[in-house]
């Protein structure tokens, strides 16, 4: 009795971390959009400021972000990688379930596990490419072409990060249905499906 109680609590307490990972992902994408936003927004704001002076004759701030495309588009590609773990443990990647649909459940039980072990495989293969990329961008100090000189390993590293993640979701994915549970994501196609979507 001890022996699965213990396994049961550690399978629940393995289920909280990686929760805790996929929600921690989900907020530093978020705040990559957010440190987009306000980066435009200002520079905006500094933008109508000037218009504003320049129409009553007073003399223009000039006011700019250096590199803010470069750093929006680095924040931007940050904050997609980042979100892929979570965004597929609640459903909201696209998916064909069309195909899936017209398969009873032992059926589409082995078609999941095949998409989720080959899923993973490409996962962990760009996770690799990725890493090597940030590693690379290290060693050799590279930095970006803009007026403020961005380390290049920073976004690579981000992208690295997201990218594992989905690595590790895939492969959650994967264990749960191998030990015979439901892809976490159909709780959110079957409240579509029942017109329940919060």
């Amino acid at each position: 009795i001890c022996r699965p109680l213990a396994s049961t609590m550690g399978i629940e307490k393995m289920r909280r971390i990686l929760d805790t990972l996929y929600q921690a992902a989900l907020y530093a994408s978020a705040l990559c959009l957010v440190a987009i936003a306000l980066m435009v927004g200002v520079q905006l704001a500094g933008r109508m400021l000037d218009g504003t002076l320049a129409l009553i004759g007073l003399p223009r701030t000039d006011f700019v972000i250096l590199s803010l495309n470069e750093i929006c588009g680095f924040l931007l590609a940050g904050a997609s990688f980042l979100a892929l773990a979570g965004t597929l443990k609640s459903g909201a990647h696209i998916r064909v379930t069309m195909v899936l649909g017209m398969f009873g459940e032992p059926t589409r039980r082995y078609i999941e596990i095949w998409a989720f072990g080959f899923a993973a495989a490409a996962s962990g293969y760009m996770t690799y490419q990725l890493v090597n990329f940030a590693w690379v961008s290290l060693r050799f100090n590279e930095v970006s072409n803009g007026v403020i000189r961005v380390p290049l390993a920073l976004p690579q590293a981000a992208m690295a990060l997201g990218a594992l993640m989905l690595t590790v979701a895939l492969i959650d994915e994967l264990v749960i249905v191998l030990r015979g549970g439901r892809p976490t994501f159909r709780k959110a196609e079957d409240a579509i499906t029942l017109g329940k979507e919060g």
